[in-house]
């Protein structure tokens, strides 16, 4: 029998609860996020046996193509589900070269939210985050004015609830002294766990977090960024519960904290069936020590990109045609 998403739990996200179980659009792209995706009728059903599947959370951008994951998600699913909360990220553009420029003005961000309600099909977006710039770790300024700003937009009825990503625990208390949060998406996984307090002080205030790149949208990030001590304990536990990596390392999210939501990028339904069974996956207390033993065996290897690596000449980072995307 086919998992679905509602064995993941639920959480709240803003006014809405959602299953911990989502999805994240960003690979339903051409290469380096740029264009049509190779297959598009494989996108479009992996949008509808998302939802089918009981995935009412996804998690998109107007920066994806640009507008390509966003015009697949409104011919897929509009008219969409009543329970269907859909996620987008601003605080960027796209260059004609394909890379990524910060986009923090209020003018900037009125662009972003309008081109998204537009492409969506949407009067109001239901969550929007705001994507702070930075290569690689999140970098020390104020988003208070970008902030403000997009809470003008909300008090404009153009977007319900907001959001912020790719920020330090600093930000966070700068965000929340700004405006209420229906979310914090940052890098996070088995590897990645520098924010560990704050995951665990969200929790306490009942505030989601978004693990990106718990599962990569480019790829599965122990099988790049693992060193092969790590990789062999992931490889262990697997075997051991009888599931793939991959699964294990959403189950070990899943188990971390009540308020984690993970959104796994899929481009085939059988992918995004596995990805979904991973909510099965029982991890007993010794599979989640043996687990949390990763993090103190090194990190991932220096000298490369990291993943959460940002876009263009505006401060995102080297996301020009050899570049990764920013989340």
């Amino acid at each position: 029998m086919t998992t679905t998403a509602t064995g993941s739990g639920r959480v709240s996200l803003g006014d809405r609860t959602v299953h911990r179980m989502g999805y994240g659009g960003m690979k339903l792209t051409g290469p380096r996020v740029t264009g049509p995706p190779a297959d598009r009728e494989a996108a479009l059903a992996v949008l509808h046996r998302a939802v089918e599947l009981g995935v009412d959370h996804v998690d998109t951008s107007g920066l994806y193509g640009p507008h390509v994951v966003n015009d697949l998600i409104r011919e897929a699913l509009d008219p969409y589900p009543e329970d269907l909360v859909i996620v987008t990220r601003v605080g960027a553009r796209r260059t004609p070269e394909g890379g990524w420029d910060e986009a923090l003005t209020p003018d900037g961000l009125r662009r972003s939210v309008e081109e998204d309600l537009e492409h969506l099909g949407l009067d109001a977006l239901h969550v929007a985050n705001l994507r702070m710039p930075g290569l690689g770790e999140p970098a020390e300024r104020s988003l208070g004015e970008p902030l403000e700003a997009l809470a003008q937009l909300q008090q404009e009825g153009l977007v319900r609830q907001l959001g912020v990503s790719h920020i330090t625990g600093r930000q966070v208390a700068e965000a929340r002294s700004i405006a209420p949060l229906a979310c914090v998406q940052n890098h996070y996984n088995l590897i990645h766990r520098t924010d560990d307090d704050l995951v665990e002080e969200l929790a306490r205030d009942g505030i989601a977090y978004t693990a990106l790149e718990g599962i990569s949208y480019t790829s599965f990030f122990p099988m790049g960024e693992m060193t092969p001590e790590q990789s062999a304990v992931l490889d262990t536990v697997a075997q051991r519960v009888g599931a793939s990596p991959v699964q294990v390392a959403i189950a070990w999210l899943l188990a971390r904290s009540p308020n984690l939501l993970v959104i796994p990028s899929a481009t085939s339904v059988a992918q995004l069936e596995e990805l979904l069974a991973a909510s099965e996956v029982a991890l007993r207390p010794a599979d989640l020590e043996e687990l949390d033993r990763i993090v103190t065996m090194g990190g991932p290897p220096t000298g490369g990109v990291p993943a959460w690596g940002g876009g263009g000449p505006g401060g995102w980072g080297g996301g020009g045609p050899g570049g990764r995307p920013p989340g």
